[in-house]
C-alpha cells in the first residue's frame, strides 16, 4: 500500500545541514496498522508528511497503491490527497464555523461527491464513531476527544486507501485518549490501513507493527504482520 525507498528530507547546507529523514526504506501492506515512535525531533512527523504527500522529499521515492507519487504534479497530488488519503492531526484542524456533520462532509464535497451522498456518509461515520447525536454541534461545543473523533470521521469520508495520524492523542486527557484508542482498534479490525506517528506507547500498542526512529533514521522494526490484505485495484484517484 505505502512504500518508501531511500526517502530523505534535508534542510540547509554545509555546516547547517539537517537530515530530518535520512535514507528511510519502509513498506506498509494494505490492511496493516503501523506505528512510528521516537523522541520529539526524531523525524517521525516529517516522514508522515512525506508519505502522505504533504511535503516533497529531497531524495528517494514514495509509492502509494503501486504508483510512484513523489514526482506527480501539484494538481494530481491534491487529487490524490482528496480521494486516496485521510489525515488526522494532533490539533484536529476542524472548521470552527461548521457543525460536526459539515466538517465531515467537507472533504467529500471538495472531491466532487454529491451533497446528498456526502451527508449520508457523514452521518454514517458520525454514528460509527459514537457521535451521531452530536452531528449539529459546533467544535466549540464538543470535548477534545469528541473533536478528535470528528476528525477521524472526516479522514474516512472519502474511503481512503490509507489514513495517516500525527500524534492523534497528543492534546487529549486519559479518558479522551481511551476513546481514540478504541476507535483505532475498531479501524484496525475493519482492515483500514493506518500509519500512526506517536510518542504514546498506548497508541503504539494498537498497531500490528512498530517502527522506531532516531535522528531521521529507522532504528528498529518489529517486522511485517501476516494480516495484510492484497492491494487489488486501488488507483481510482488517478482519474
Amino acid at each position: 500500500m505505502v512504500r518508501a525507498v531511500g526517502l530523505s528530507k534535508v534542510y540547509g547546507e554545509d555546516e547547517s545541514l539537517v537530515r530530518a529523514v535520512d535514507e528511510v526504506d519502509l513498506e506498509v501492506p494494505a490492511g496493516q496498522t503501523l506505528a512510528v515512535i521516537g523522541a520529539s525531533g526524531c523525524g517521525k512527523s516529517t516522514l508522515l508528511q512525506l508519505l502522505g504527500g504533504l511535503d516533497r522529499p529531497s531524495y528517494g521515492q514514495v509509492w502509494l497503491g503501486g504508483r510512484r507519487i513523489d514526482q506527480v504534479g501539484e494538481r494530481a497530488l491534491a487529487r490524490l490527497r482528496r480521494k486516496a488519503i485521510g489525515f488526522v492531526f494532533q490539533a484536529y484542524h476542524l472548521m470552527d464555523e461548521l457543525t460536526a456533520a459539515e466538517n465531515v462532509q467537507l472533504p467529500a464535497l471538495l472531491a466532487g461527491v454529491s451533497p446528498r451522498t456526502a451527508r449520508r456518509r457523514a452521518m454514517e461515520l458520525l454514528d460509527r464513531v459514537g457521535l451521531g447525536d452530536r452531528a449539529r454541534r459546533l467544535p466549540a461545543e464538543l470535548s477534545g476527544g469528541q473533536r478528535q473523533r470528528v476528525a477521524v470521521a472526516r479522514a474516512l469520508v472519502n474511503e481512503p486507501m490509507v489514513v495517516f495520524a500525527d500524534e492523534p492523542t497528543g492534546n487529549l486527557d486519559s479518558a479522551a485518549t481511551h476513546e481514540i484508542l478504541r476507535l483505532f482498534a475498531d479501524l484496525r479490525a475493519r482492515g483500514q490501513t493506518l500509519v500512526l506517528v506517536t510518542h504514546d506507547e498506548r497508541v503504539a500498542a494498537t498497531a500490528d507493527r512498530v517502527v522506531s526512529m532516531r535522528d531521521g533514521m529507522v532504528t528498529s522494526d518489529t517486522g511485517h504482520h501476516p494480516g495484510g490484505r492484497p492491494l487489488g485495484t486501488l488507483l481510482s484517484w488517478e482519474g
